[in-house]
């Protein structure tokens, strides 16, 4: 009887605790000593992987104790750019002017809507508080289009950081009023934007006229940009960019668009160069991706067109995805864990998001090791009976069809037999 009693006992002691059973994969969040209030720590890809789409199944759990948090992205999410009308278009000398008043808060980068091709011209941007008194110089900038020469075109301003109400811009150079539409602008950021590695290469191959390089992305994982990283020669150039994404196919594919691929086009150029008196400096070595993380695992082919110059032999290319931080409310004491790899959970809704303070000073913690959970187990099938065992159903009304004819058959004997 006492054998069996300390059996139990042990059977007790070590079953796994129901909250956390059915999670498949585990993690120590790593606290600096004594931190209070809250700390946040960075995801990596191998959370996402592993997690269900959009991380909704993620928990932490303080001494066995659920604990809330939230998730926020290291790039507060923006509305796209927002365009600005020009005010009193003309001419003052043999420069085109114009006014724009700007929308609250910080901005810095300034795309001028300008139509018109083969062109380099000096733009001069003044600010103030009032229209009628725009006098501070913000600075000198230049756009340009070398379509033609295949250096590709750029009339975006780069400003230092402003607030400023309105500008005033003067530009010189062979632009007319009629060429300038309008101003595209978005708010800046107020948090630094901070990305995460999730795959590199630096093996590319060339095909034809085309530089390409190949990733296997995991499920769920999100991809936000494409990085190239040139060599050093040739300091000049623009080359058009196609991503395409494909989702690997499965049997029940067949006959389906699931598994079909998506694209999308970008354009990435490197000018360092003067040219009719102009100082140009441009770089632009990101192209931006769309959507979030796929339901499956994607092969990504990133492919650059070289057209009829020579390739470029890029030391790296990298997807990365925007640095996304779990964030909760620490304490001096206790150990944190973060659990996750359960379907079958719904994203969690806490008070904490709402009373949390985004972009406060945080602690930083970091994620230990992923292991698998020692108590796992498999969530037990909740569906009903027939859908658990369709092949069952179909035998029990197989059977009972061939009873049935039976039944028929020997009815019909009867019928036939002289009376």
């Amino acid at each position: 009887m006492k054998v069996i009693a300390v059996a139990l006992l042990a059977a007790v002691a070590t079953a796994p605790s129901p909250q956390f059973r059915y999670f498949r994969y585990e993690r120590p969040i790593q606290l600096p000593a004594n931190t209070s209030g809250q700390a946040c720590v960075a995801l990596d890809a191998m959370t996402f992987a592993h997690a269900s789409q959009g991380l909704a199944d993620l928990r932490i759990y303080r001494d066995g104790v659920e604990s809330p948090y939230v998730i926020r992205k290291a790039r507060p999410e923006t509305t796209g750019p927002q365009t600005i009308d020009l005010v009193n278009p003309g001419t003052r000398g043999d420069k085109t002017v114009f006014d724009a008043s700007m929308p609250s808060g910080a901005y810095s980068d300034l795309e001028l809507m300008v139509s018109g091709h083969d062109f380099i011209a000096t733009v001069t941007v003044l600010g103030g508080q009032r229209q009628d008194a725009v006098t501070t110089r913000v600075g000198e900038f230049t756009i340009f289009d070398l379509t033609g020469q295949r250096l590709g075109r750029s009339t975006v301003l780069h400003l230092p950081v402003s607030n400023f109400p309105f500008l005033h811009f003067e530009v010189d150079g062979p632009l007319a009023p009629a060429q300038f539409q309008s101003i595209a602008v978005e708010r800046q950021a107020a948090e630094t934007v901070r990305y995460v590695t999730v795959a590199k290469t630096a093996h590319v191959e060339q095909n034809g006229r085309n530089t390409v390089a190949r990733f296997t992305v995991p499920a769920h994982v999100p991809i936000d940009r494409v990085v190239f990283v040139p060599p050093a020669s040739p300091v000049n150039f623009s080359r058009d960019v196609e991503i395409a994404v494909t989702p690997e196919r499965t049997k029940e594919d067949d006959g389906s668009r699931a598994g079909e691929s998506s694209t999308w086009a970008g354009n990435i150029l490197r000018i360092h160069r003067v040219q009719s008196s102009h100082r140009l400096d441009e770089e632009q070595l990101t192209v931006d991706s769309q959507g979030e993380g796929s339901e499956r695992q994607a092969q990504w082919t990133v492919t650059v067109d070289n057209g009829d110059d020579a390739p470029i032999a890029f030391a790296e290319v990298r997807l990365e995805m925007v640095e996304r931080d779990i964030c909760f409310e620490a304490a001096p004491s206790g150990s944190r864990t973060l659990y996750y790899g359960d379907d079958a959970l719904a994203e969690p809704r806490y008070d904490y998001a709402a009373w949390s303070q985004a972009g406060a000073a945080s602690a930083a913690a970091a994620l230990g090791v992923e292991q698998l959970n020692a108590g796992f187990q498999a969530r037990p099938d909740s569906r009903p009976f027939s859908e658990r065992h369709p092949l069952l159903l179909w035998a029990a009304l197989l059977v009972v069809v061939g009873v049935l004819a039976l039944v028929a058959l020997r009815s019909a004997k009867k019928v036939e037999r002289p009376g």
